[in-house]
């Protein structure tokens, strides 16, 4: 095998040598740091800091570019919430995205033979050896049944799912080790037990998402819910006597992503068609349903005939708890209103995020002010009937004193928050990326007739 055709590689001596690695440059930057310190002023004290937790980033984004597969995963979800981490080393984590070098096809013969039995062949009257799209946990081929049904097959990579262990140590020794160590001044990161906690989260969520039996499970719930209320949105039929924890068999959909739909040019009533589409998704999902399809990006998406629209990929999915959706919902009905920072601040109480002693007065003065920049971004959409998504201003980054008071503030974080926030920033680069103008009113945040 060439290492052109080597998946993520996954024997415990050469990932902990990288993570070993990783630990001693972030050693030697600390004491380079710490050595530099005394001489300097406090502003010059601040830019230091703020460019040594970019080191730190890069140094951790290194080790999982090496590591691929599930430490990347893991990056893209630490990275997702920004109120979690410092700016300069969640942007280095952010630059997340692999797409893996699929696997030769004796690999994917001899994966097919563990999942299906010898004859595996046999059970298709066409299969294409070549996978047409790889990620960073598994590749996906085209294949065709004898009864004419399409599919595509999602092969998981061998020994994918025994890294998540070790993978998440390493995260866990940087960010809970070397970096929790460092003199970064008050508040740099939240306390340890609050990331202790959301990364045991990232790490539950990527063995869920490895389980196919699971995902499976999830595309028949995700169908029988969406059907009744959006007939034009499609999820794949799982093709059950065909699928493993490890090979995921499912109708193939006809249609182009989002690329190839748009190299037709598309009319802008189309855009508008499409975009309502998976706005109206999203909003049914998380509100009505209580269930989050968390990962909103174009290649999860088929613009098909007629109209419709598919809806791939139910590897990462959440439930959302009725106590979770009604304070969300609280809490961005408060923030619409000029009056509403009473409200806001128990809303924000109702989802933990904030400790019971922070009082109105000192959320007004702090924490209110601190968190408006992301609070006005997400609530844009929202402040007027029809939401031009062609204007769509980027997702602001606070500065470096907003990010330590809101981090000086935040007392916990709700397991479901990265993953909506997540979702929601995706929803909305897809709808910018479509240039999609929607209607955006809706009952549960404008209190309105949908």
């Amino acid at each position: 095998m060439t290492a052109a055709s080597r998946p993520p590689r996954t024997g415990r001596l050469a990932r902990g040598a990288i993570a070993g690695t990783a630990l001693a440059r972030a050693g030697v930057a600390r004491l380079s740091h710490k050595a530099q310190e005394l001489a300097r002023d406090g502003a010059e004290r601040d830019a230091a800091r703020t460019a040594h937790e970019a080191e730190l980033g890069r140094i951790l984004f290194a080790a999982l570019n090496q590591l691929k597969g599930v430490a990347l995963k893991a990056a893209q979800l630490l990275s997702s919430d920004t109120r979690l981490l410092p700016e300069a080393l969640r942007a280095q984590l952010a630059r997340a995205c692999y797409q893996a070098t699929p696997m030769n096809q004796a690999l994917v013969g001899k994966r097919l033979r563990q999942a299906l039995g010898p004859d595996w062949s046999e059970r298709f009257a066409v299969f294409e050896p070549q996978a047409f799209a790889a990620a960073s946990l598994g590749q996906v081929h085209r294949a065709r049944l004898a009864d004419g049904r399409e599919l595509a097959l999602k092969l998981q990579y061998p020994g994918i799912a025994a890294t998540v262990a070790s993978d998440m140590r390493l995260l866990r020794g940087l960010l809970l080790g070397p970096l929790r160590s460092l003199a970064l001044g008050e508040a740099a990161l939240p306390d340890e037990a609050l990331l202790g906690r959301v990364l045991a989260d990232i790490e539950a969520s990527l063995a869920a998402e490895l389980d196919y039996a699971q995902e499976a499970r999830a595309m028949d719930e995700f169908r029988a819910a969406l059907a009744p209320r959006l007939p034009q949105l499609v999820v794949p039929v799982v093709c059950h006597e065909l699928s493993t924890p490890q090979l995921l068999a499912m109708q193939a959909l006809p249609g182009l992503h989002l690329a190839e739909w748009l190299a037709g040019e598309p009319s802008q009533a189309q855009r508008d068609h499409y975009g309502q589409l998976i706005f109206d998704s999203f909003m049914q999902m998380v509100f009505e349903l209580g269930r989050l399809h968390a990962d909103p990006h174009p290649g999860n998406y088929l613009f098909m005939p007629q109209g419709r629209l598919g809806l791939l990929d139910f590897g990462c999915t959440r439930v959302l708890p009725p106590r979770f959706v009604g304070a969300l919902a609280r809490a961005w009905s408060a923030a619409l209103r000029p009056d509403g920072d009473a409200a806001l601040h128990q809303a924000y109480r109702d989802l933990g995020l904030i400790d019971v002693g922070l009082d109105l007065s000192a959320f007004r003065r702090e924490l209110r002010p601190a968190l408006a920049p992301l609070l006005d971004w997400q609530l844009a959409p929202f402040r007027q009937p029809r939401f031009d998504f062609r204007m769509r201003a980027p997702l602001p980054n606070l500065d470096v004193a907003q990010q330590r008071l809101a981090i000086r503030h935040l007392h916990d974080l709700p397991p479901e928050l990265p993953y909506f926030d997540r979702a929601f920033l995706g929803l909305n680069q897809l709808l910018a990326q479509l240039g999609a103008r929607v209607c955006t009113r809706n009952p549960w945040i404008n209190g309105e007739t949908a």
